[in-house]
């Protein structure tokens, strides 16, 4: 039976890929597109298999870019939240802050940060931390306000502290919140590390679109652009595995509102 649901959740979407591919292939045969505006899946499997050797240690570099700026950007949006939800001092302070934060392009951004702190991983990580540290702090703030009060009160009235409460009450109803705001963050995390290495790198993805573009091998650059998909989704599948494993009642609670 649960092989079955798997099936049944992934195999539309793998069709609609599949049926892009074949309308995609078609339509460069029939229109007779040159290869260097827009090259046939055929030619960019190919360029795949050129460049397959060379793609190991680019893949590495961006998602350890990616990774390290997540867990840095998350850590940051989680202490923020807590402080947002026990000083409301600071929450009037934090607040326009946080969405300021979230104005400024990463590709205007990107280029100071490498002026900054060189063309090592430091930039590439502050650049996937500033943009996962919003969505994980903002969905964390609501989750920690979603709390039930009476719970919070019965607490008090037994004489558990703030820190009791958090850990007891606020954590636990925080945490599928927490990891809503996660899944959004690792979407993004890898496009995030790629505008880094767009600037400036001596590995990475970007690094490599970055080639494939001033020789002009658009398959190259598609093939590029698919294995960062690839790294994208398989990342989002990762931190929704971890919310699963970490809020196992959500999915129950999920399950039975179906039902």
């Amino acid at each position: 039976m649960l092989k079955r649901l798997r099936v049944g959740a992934w195999l539309p979407p793998a069709t609609l890929v599949v049926a892009v591919l074949v309308c995609w292939e078609v339509g460069v045969a029939a229109f007779g597109t040159p290869a260097y505006i827009l090259p046939p899946p055929s030619a960019v499997w190919t360029a795949f298999g050129e460049v397959r050797p060379l793609l190991g240690a680019h893949i590495v570099t961006t998602t350890t870019e990616a990774l390290a700026g997540i867990v840095a950007g998350a850590t940051i949006g989680v202490v923020l939240a807590v402080a947002v939800w026990a000083v409301p001092l600071f929450r009037r302070l934090a607040y326009p802050l946080l969405v300021a934060s979230q104005t400024v392009p990463m590709v205007v951004l990107a280029p100071l940060l490498v002026l900054w702190f060189g063309f090592g991983l430091t930039p590439k990580v502050i650049v996937v931390a500033l943009i996962a540290l919003f969505p994980v702090a903002i969905s964390t703030v609501q989750g920690l306000a979603g709390a039930d009060d009476e719970q919070i009160d019965l607490l008090r009235s037994m004489g558990a502290d703030r820190r009791q409460i958090l850990r007891l009450v606020l954590v636990p109803t925080a945490t599928p919140a927490f990891f809503a705001g996660l899944r959004i963050a690792a979407a993004y995390a890898i496009a995030g590390a790629v505008i880094g290495e767009w600037v400036g790198a001596s590995s990475g993805l970007g690094l490599f679109l970055t080639r494939s573009q001033t020789s002009f091998r658009v398959d190259r650059v598609f093939v590029g652009v698919a294995v960062i998909a690839v790294l994208s989704v398989a990342l989002f599948g990762v931190v929704d595995v971890l919310a699963r494993v970490a809020a196992p009642w959500q999915r129950a609670t999920t399950k039975r509102n179906r039902s």
